[in-house]
């Protein structure tokens, strides 16, 4: 190329940028097309994992019924107990329609589960709903109180041990949020029953003759609470601490450091955002657990929630109790999943490619 080409390109090139200067750039048009992308990419990820939740819905339903009916022998006999009673092997075969067919029973007992009758106990005769909303106050209790705490000490944990990563402050949440967590449910219950309740008589050690109004007994809750804190809180904090020293270690980080960024806004308003969505994803997990999963914890003391009716009704063979619970919790585990999908995807549109 030429002298005069050379200077002709560059001054070419600097009269163009100098009008790119001269010409205002549209960012609320371009920031407004994004967001109108992403609202509108949200609707088939909506569609599509409505679709999901409902087939997994008829799944557990169709599997909850295919493990009653694979009882071994005679249900009615083996329900009614070591020494069957004809009268009540009669009336178990009354109660769950075992003289009609499996797929006349399936169709009914679906029915009344989309009108909200769960059936009828074989032991008392009450309806298995009511099982469900005597036991389903007290484990909304514990999940409630458990979570009050959990995301400002997760978060918290977790932001901490990022601020500080690879000091000292970090090796020690780590190591002790490791620690915590390789602890079981049951053995760490015992051992603050121990501690707490007999050797100093700070706390009771269960809730009998306390009722179901646990609330106005708040010292029965302390180490229920304590106990299901443990491990999720742990969870928590290294998803947290992962997803923010991920995100300051980034090259956008760097470059916002560069730029004179406070360092306060790089960690709040960039890095911590970035930990939202698996921390969503473990918050689901969490309440999944907390509503259906915290049967340990309420037999260890003795709490009447939907963990104690659960056990109840398997010592008694009880199968309308077992089957709603089981219904109700496949259920809840479909719904919290599905919204922590919903939230992951909206805090981070890409994870919706892969779902």
């Amino acid at each position: 190329m030429s002298t005069d080409a050379r200077k002709g390109h560059g001054a070419a090139s600097i009269r163009g940028s100098a009008a790119g200067r001269g010409t205002p750039r549209r960012r609320g048009s371009r920031s407004t097309a994004r967001r109108g992308t992403a609202l509108g990419a949200l609707g088939p990820f909506v569609a599509r994992r409505l679709t999901l939740g409902l087939f997994q819905t008829l799944a557990v339903v169709l599997l909850v019924f295919a493990l009653t009916e694979a009882l071994p022998g005679d249900a009615a006999v083996a329900l009614a107990g070591d020494q069957p009673d004809p009268a009540r092997i009669a009336a178990i075969r009354d109660a769950m329609d075992l003289d009609r067919p499996a797929h006349e029973r399936l169709l009914s007992w679906a029915a009344g589960l989309l009108h909200g009758d769960f059936g009828t106990s074989l032991a008392s005769g009450r309806p298995v709903s009511q099982y469900m909303a005597d036991g389903f106050g007290p484990t909304l209790l514990l999940a409630a109180l458990t979570l009050a705490l959990l995301v400002p000490l997760g978060f918290g944990l977790g932001v901490l041990a990022a601020r500080h990563e690879g000091r000292l402050t970090d090796r020690l949440v780590s190591s002790l949020t490791l620690a915590v967590y390789a602890v079981p449910e049951f053995a760490l219950g015992v051992l603050l029953v121990t501690v707490f309740a007999l050797k100093l008589a700070w706390l009771p050690p269960t809730a009998v003759g306390y009722g179901t109004d646990l609330l106005s007994h708040p010292a029965v809750l302390v180490l229920p609470v304590l106990v299901l804190l443990s491990r999720p809180v742990c969870s928590l904090s290294r998803i947290v601490r992962a997803g923010m020293v991920d995100a300051l270690a980034s090259p956008y980080a760097a470059h916002a450091r560069r730029y004179g960024v406070p360092g306060a806004r790089v960690r709040y308003a960039h890095a911590l955002p970035v930990a939202l969505a698996p921390a969503a994803q473990q918050l689901a997990r969490t309440v999944d657990w907390l509503l259906c999963g915290v049967i340990v914890v309420e037999a260890l003391f003795v709490i009447p929630g939907l963990g104690t009716v659960l056990l109840n009704a398997v010592a008694e063979r009880d199968v309308p109790v077992v089957q709603g619970l089981a219904v109700v919790f496949g259920v809840l585990t479909v719904v919290l999943n599905l919204g922590a999908d919903l939230v992951a995807y909206r805090l981070t549109p890409r994870a919706g490619v892969a779902a």
